[in-house]
């Protein structure tokens, strides 16, 4: 159980969970710090600093009032009405100053962390990408963070806060969205049995066939394609900030298996959440 859930009480956050909510929030603050003008662009994205920046804070808010059980209605799970609803949110919420947005995304993972080491886990409100329980809220939040955290760290070239122990952290989100979130064009027509496993880490299997992605917590049972990856690279490239081949250049990726050619397509099965 978290440190920080009242003692007597256990919420719906997984060991060091919590922890690492805050320390991710600490850090992108820190990132922040000091940053006078916001209106860099960030690589790869179409806002700048500041707009990614208070994405986050709404986020945060956000992910805290689902965990508190407030309806907050977030597009339908779609790319294109998660990009829409972005766009209405960041319309509305004008503020773009790097310290008034590092308190706010701060204070709301704290919110969100706080209300989720006291809640017990179950069906949260719907989130932007579905339903879930509690405990995998949690995971959402911090994938989230370390998804945009990496972005702005790269934006202002200082040194970002992916790490291994906290993507452990992020699979329970990264399992749970993955059929939701597989291009259906991509899976048309494809059978294959995938088992992926982390480098110092779990493992867990993907199976693919009739247009269907079911994934299990397990290594699937004689798979076709065996992807043996570096965590941070994993979540990069799944989060869609980083490609396999850069991966495999850098050794950080090794297939092995019937079919180990199928190791470069597996990103392109699904959109990033």
């Amino acid at each position: 159980m978290d440190h920080d859930a009242p003692q007597g009480v256990r919420g719906a956050l997984p060991e060091g969970l919590g922890q690492a909510i805050r320390r991710t929030a600490d850090d992108i603050a820190a990132v922040l710090d000091g940053l006078a003008d916001t209106r860099g662009a960030v690589p790869g994205s179409e806002w700048t600093v500041g707009e990614a920046a208070a994405h986050l804070a709404l986020a945060n808010e956000l992910m805290a009032d689902l965990a508190l059980g407030t309806e907050r209605p977030y597009g339908d799970g779609t790319p294109r009405s998660l990009a829409a609803a972005n766009v209405g949110s960041l319309a509305v919420f004008t503020e773009r100053r790097a310290a008034p947005l590092a308190a706010m995304i701060t204070e709301q993972a704290a919110r969100c962390a706080d209300a989720l080491a006291t809640a017990p886990d179950g069906p949260a409100p719907v989130t932007p990408l579905g339903p879930m329980d509690r405990s995998v809220l949690g995971s959402y939040l911090l994938t989230h963070m370390l998804g945009h955290g990496y972005d702005l760290a790269r934006a202002v070239r200082r040194p970002h806060m992916v790490d291994a122990e906290r993507v452990a952290l992020c699979m329970p989100f990264m399992l749970a969205v993955m059929p939701t979130v597989a291009d259906a064009g991509a899976v048309a027509g494809l059978t294959a049995r995938y088992t992926i496993r982390l480098r110092g880490g779990g493992a867990f299997g993907v199976g693919l066939a009739d247009g269907a992605v079911r994934v299990t917590p397990r290594p699937q049972d004689r798979p076709d394609c065996t992807i043996l990856i570096d965590p941070v690279a994993f979540l990069l490239i799944a989060l869609g900030r980083r490609g396999p081949w850069s991966a495999m250049a850098r050794g950080q990726i090794l297939a092995t298996g019937r079919k180990p050619w199928l190791a470069p397509r597996f990103p392109s099965l699904f959109t990033a959440p």
